[in-house]
This record gives structure tokens, sequence and C-alpha cells, in this order.
């Protein structure tokens, strides 16, 4: 199993994950030459994609939508509140209705070999989800746009041997920012994204043997630094009551305009 940040931050979100045989990405937020050129970069073609999983239906999520469609006929797999409001974005433009397939969270599924379990998250769209990729006795989580977590997403995401977790604000920093009242109260509510004190709290209910990889993704351009997120996890990580260390596992930030590196578990 692979992972790799094409693109991630509060701009745009494009995660790859597969194996040898299978590649999908994890929703199409950027323009279709970004992601044609982050494939090209780990040496894959974007026509090679076995399928789209898409999170939710925000701009910065699925901008990249109606021209992979159009261009290359890549099945896009979401729920059905999430195609029903794709559905109304003119933006896209035309997307061929036979592409989409309809999932449910809590119904694993496979696609050639990858099985992949779609698990709810709580943020203001329509039918949002977070995806569980595995292949084999490996598996990868992708975990963004969540104002918060509990025993369930903990339960669907442990055990899992790669991780992208967002870390979307420094809260002090969102306070005193220049956006207004009420988007504050959207991204600090339960509907809203992680801070990363949440982001690091939660990484320490995840920690576990085999966890060797984790990104930072989806990290606020203007609420937020590289290295604060970097910090602020590790700094959970060492507080926490639990035997692992910051030192246990490679911890990186995923980088917002560029690919990350592609990791192998």
């Amino acid at each position: 199993m692979r992972l790799c940040s094409i693109a991630s931050g509060s701009s745009g979100n494009c995660i790859y994950v597969g194996s040898d045989d299978t590649h999908v990405i994890v929703d199409a937020g950027i323009s279709g030459r970004r992601i044609e050129d982050g494939l090209n970069r780990i040496g894959l073609k974007t026509e090679e994609l076995d399928g789209i999983l898409i999170t939710h239906e925000h701009s910065d999520h699925i901008s990249g939508l109606g021209v992979l469609a159009r261009r290359y006929g890549i099945p896009m797999y979401a729920t059905k509140g999430t195609i029903d409001a794709i559905k109304g974005i003119s933006s896209l433009g035309s997307i061929p209705g036979e592409l989409f397939e309809v999932i449910e969270a809590d119904k694993p599924f496979e696609i050639s070999g990858l099985n992949i379990n779609p698990v709810r998250i709580s943020h203001d769209a329509a039918d949002p989800v977070a995806f569980r990729i595995g292949n084999g006795s490996k598996a990868i989580g992708v975990v963004s746009d969540l104002g918060k977590y509990n025993d369930y997403i903990v339960d669907n995401f442990f055990g899992v041997d790669a991780l992208l977790l967002e870390a979307n604000h420094d809260v002090n920093m969102l306070q005193v920012g220049r956006y207004p009242y009420q988007l504050k109260c959207r991204i600090l509510g339960d509907k809203g994204h992680l801070s990363n004190e949440s982001s690091g709290r939660l990484l320490c209910r995840l920690l576990h043997n085999d966890l060797k990889h984790v990104f930072l993704g989806h990290l606020s351009q203007e609420n937020n630094l590289a290295e604060l997120a970097y910090e602020t996890v590790r700094l959970e990580v060492l507080m926490s009551d639990n035997d692992y260390k910051p030192e246990d596992f490679h911890i990186k930030v995923a980088p917002r305009d560029i690919c990350s590196e592609l990791v192998a578990v």
C-alpha cells in the first residue's frame, strides 16, 4: 500500500492511495492538470486511476472532477447526498451520470482488490465521509474535514499503517484573525474542522506499533502554519499518557501546492 498527498490544504485537496495493481485518489479539489502532474511524479498516469473517492461536495475537494470525468471517464464513488449536491454545481460542467457510484457509510466495498470503508464524519456538507482503504493486512486512513471525533472515528481508523489526518487551524490564530465571526464559529463548531490540538489528541488514540507514517493535512492558509501544526501535534503525543513518543513514527505536514513523498507500508 502506498500514500501520497498530491495537494492538501484549504485551497485544494487530492490524496493518492494505491497498491501495486490498483490506484485511486481521494478527492479532486485541484485542476486536472495538477492532478495529472502529481500522478506523473509518482510514476502514474491519470488514465491508470481505477476510481475517485469523494469525501464531500465542497469546492476544495471536487473542483477538478468535471475535467477528469469528461477526459478520462473515471468512476466516482460518493454518498447519494454528495452526488446530489455535486449535480447541482454548475461550475463543474456536465458529468456523465453513469460515472457516479453510490456508496454508504459503514458499508465497505471493493475496487479491484482495494477494500474501502466509508466512515461518517461531522462536517457541514450533505453526507460527508472519510475513508479507510485496505489491501491484505495493510490499511491507510484519510481523515479530514471533521469538526469533532468520537469513539466511532477511533474504532474505524485504529490499526491503520499510514494516515493523513486533518490539522486545520491554530485556535488562537483563528480567533484573532480576519475571518468574519460566523465563519470562525463554523470552523470551531462540531461540523467544522479539527484544530492542531484536536488532531494531536485524536492521533494519540490511534497510535499503535504498526502506524509508521502520519501526514498532517488540510492546513488553513490563513489560520495555521506548517511548523505550528507539526510542533503542536508532536507536543500532544509527547504529553499524552500512552507509551508512544513522536520519534516512534514519521510525522510530516502535507504540502499545500506540491506532492509529498510517496510512502509505502
